[in-house]
């Protein structure tokens, strides 16, 4: 009876596993609860178990329902890549691109490239994923991934657009009250903006740095982009991408001959999509926005 379900009643189960109850699976998927409900209860038929257990904080899921979810993801992302790959088809650059890249890069730097590349194929729609964690490039998660480090998959397309760096920065006002230090000694005796978590970034730039480390944040976030507001609200020193920090005159870097920390970009896509022409003129107008910013030719510097 399995192998008779269709794929919308997995997709009512991940709705589920995300939302945590039935009213906020229907929510997510413009359904009604009754039909969440059901798609739920022909499931549990299915496979002769319970999926989920009421509880006064919600549907809890159980260890059968857990042992699903990752095929359901599997599903779901197969799925959107199916309907990206389906648009992209005509005689003109259209359809979807789903793009991930880290919170900054994201945020902060990737909205003019998207703009210029809107400008230049006004029929593509974008997909932006701003996110630290890496998204599964095989897997179809995402079509373009931008990279702090080199892929590995021989199944991937990558191309290096150089070494973005990251310096320490603090805004001019929070400098003239705490003095400026000249040595790594006395950032000691000042406001330290970093991680709360010990991240991969964190460990490499401690081989270099030993002096930044979580013990001496004073403000700790897993958020670089809550980071950089601490920085740009004058609340301490912190990190920042150099090219970024360009453009705020208020910014001023700290201990630039000794704090100087390259993070090779790359981006990357499957090599599946080699023939997909929305998939490389994204991919081709990505890394030459990049290899711009990071050589400093950014538009706003």
């Amino acid at each position: 009876m399995a192998e008779m379900i269709g794929w919308e009643h997995y997709r009512t189960l991940l709705a589920v596993l995300r939302e945590g109850s039935l009213s906020g699976a229907a929510r997510a998927l413009g359904m009604t609860q009754p039909t969440v409900g059901r798609h739920v209860s022909l499931l549990e038929a299915a496979f002769g178990q319970k999926l989920f257990t009421r509880t006064q904080a919600g549907l809890q899921p159980t260890e059968a329902a857990l042992s699903l979810q990752g095929y359901a993801q599997t599903m779901h992302d197969t799925a959107a890549a199916l309907e990206r790959e389906a648009s992209g088809h005509g005689h003109h650059i259209q359809g979807v691109v789903r793009i991930s890249a880290s919170e900054i890069i994201g945020v902060e730097v990737l909205p003019e490239a998207l703009v210029q590349l809107r400008q230049t194929y006004p029929l593509l729609k974008i997909e932006l994923v701003p996110t630290n964690r890496l998204q599964d490039l095989l897997q179809r998660e995402v079509d373009i991934a931008l990279r702090m480090t080199p892929p590995r998959q021989q199944a991937l397309v990558a191309r290096r657009v150089g070494a973005i760096e990251i310096g320490l920065f603090a805004r001019a006002d929070y400098l003239a009250r705490h003095g400026t230090p000249v040595t790594p000694e006395e950032l000691s005796r000042h406001v330290l903006i970093g991680f709360d978590q010990d991240t991969p970034f964190l460990r490499a730039a401690r081989t270099q740095f030993p002096f930044w480390r979580r013990e001496v944040f004073a403000l700790r976030s897993d958020s670089d982009l809550a980071q950089l507001a601490m920085v740009r609200a004058g609340a301490g020193i912190g990190v920042c991408q150099t090219a970024l920090a360009r453009r705020d005159s208020a910014l001023v870097r700290v201990l630039p001959d000794i704090f100087a920390f390259p993070l090779e970009t790359w981006v990357t896509m499957h090599g599946d999509l080699r023939g997909s022409r929305r998939c490389k003129v994204v991919f081709d107008a990505l890394v030459a926005f990049l290899e711009a910013y990071a050589q400093g030719r950014d538009s706003h510097a």
